[in-house]
């Protein structure tokens, strides 16, 4: 009787540790466990740690509840300026509501790639080509929501999306080569025609101050000799000497009237 009832205790506690084994799952940590008993959902989803269910009756679908980073393909489309381009960019979401990422949606991964895909595309026909490369941030915000809006029926949020690369025909290229060329061209010549003008304006005001002095004339010579001696590999000929110019110096200046000397007084007496 003893070794029928060890038998038997034996045999329960087969069955019970097969049963536990059958029936004892893990939850990570970033995983939430979603519960099908016989296909119906069954309460809220498991938290992490040591969980059991009714083997052969329940089924257990782990859900990661980490950020996923998704490349989006790159999308090939006309802007609205008629500009042919590809763009990529990646998509960064989570999933927040387990349950309905189980039961709402077949794949979220891949619905939320081909909602990416499409919105990408939507995105690129609606921006001019300026527009794509200079105002990524408020297409990134477009491009988050149209992701966005049916993804919360999902059970996931979109944490953020943003465009990596806008590639351009090589014709594109070197237009917008040629046409940046000009520009900077155009402002060039507007930057030396300033200075000519301010120039210009110096030399107006320095020959004003000289034809005051005619002696600044003559030193701004010597300067000018001084400044051309200093290489060695040049020869200096002055076309005319200085004494020149100190005589145009004195003719420029009024003749002073000469008082007539009168006759001494004594030789008139005599005659």
């Amino acid at each position: 009787m003893v070794e029928e009832l060890l038998v038997a205790a034996a045999t329960v506690a087969s069955v019970g540790a097969v049963y536990v084994a059958a029936a004892a799952r893990i939850v990570k940590q970033y995983e939430r466990g979603v519960v099908l008993r016989l296909g119906r959902l069954r309460g809220e989803p498991r938290t992490p740690g040591f969980t059991m269910v009714v083997p052969g009756v329940d089924r257990l679908h782990k859900v990661n509840m980490q950020i996923v980073t998704m490349p989006v393909p790159a999308q090939e489309g006309i802007t609205r300026d008629n500009v042919t381009v590809r763009v990529d960019a990646v998509v960064y979401f989570k999933v927040v509501d387990a349950s309905n990422a189980i039961i709402r949606v077949e794949d979220y991964r891949f619905a939320v790639s081909q909602m990416a895909q499409t919105s990408l595309r939507s995105i690129i026909g609606k921006s001019d080509l300026d527009d794509l490369l200079s105002n990524r941030e408020k297409l990134n915000q477009g491009l988050e929501l149209m992701i966005d809006s049916p993804a919360v029926d999902w059970g996931v949020s979109i944490d953020r999306v943003e465009i990596k690369d806008v590639s351009l025909p090589e014709t594109m290229k070197r237009s917008m080569a040629r046409q940046a060329e000009a520009d900077r061209e155009r402002r060039a010549r507007i930057i030396n025609a300033d200075a000519e003008l301010q120039v210009s304006k110096k030399l107006a005001e320095a020959a004003g101050v000289m034809s005051e002095q005619p002696a600044a004339l003559q030193l701004r010579l010597l300067q000018t000799v001084v400044a051309v001696a200093a290489e060695k590999n040049s020869t200096l000929v002055l076309p005319f000497p200085v004494e020149l110019l100190r005589f145009l110096e004195r003719a420029q200046q009024p003749n002073e009237p000469q008082v007539p000397t009168p006759p001494p007084s004594g030789s008139s007496d005599a005659a």
